[in-house]
């Protein structure tokens, strides 16, 4: 059955939940090539660009919870992609050199991804969707 055709379809946090599951599904298969989870190469990305973030930076740049970070920091750690260096009272996060090896490949990630779901959507539509997408959570309360 389409989204459009249930009868929860006039229902914000239906139609949004029923996307964002079609999404991650997408965002799972782009990344599934650097055998990461979207969040852990998001993630790893920042801290390649951003030598030294702390996690609460990532936390509003990725708009996860501090403990979100925490477990998506250690698993990268496990894999040998990052490590966290406490610094004075700081706690900041480097990518190793085996992360910083994968950013051509997770840039790429992020550019199959967009263009899978543009190629379905149309690219002036996905842009739209995602400019009007982040006005309402903006709007919304944390």
């Amino acid at each position: 059955m389409k989204t459009s055709e249930s009868r929860y379809r006039r229902c914000m946090y239906f139609s949004s939940n029923a996307l964002a599951r079609k999404m991650e599904k997408l965002a799972n298969e782009s990344w599934s090539k650097v055998e990461l989870s979207p969040s852990h190469a998001y993630l790893l990305m920042i801290a390649i660009e951003e030598p030294g973030v702390q996690p609460g930076t990532l936390a509003g740049e990725l708009q996860l919870k501090p403990s979100t970070i925490t477990r998506l920091i250690e698993k990268l750690e496990e894999k040998k992609l990052a490590v966290r260096v406490t610094e004075g009272k700081n706690t900041n996060v480097y990518a190793t050199p085996k992360g910083q090896e994968l950013l051509p490949k997770l840039k790429r990630c992020v550019e199959d991804f967009y263009m899978g779901y543009a190629d379905i959507l149309g690219l002036d539509e996905s842009a739209k969707m995602v400019q009007h997408m982040n006005k309402l959570s903006d709007a919304l309360p944390d």
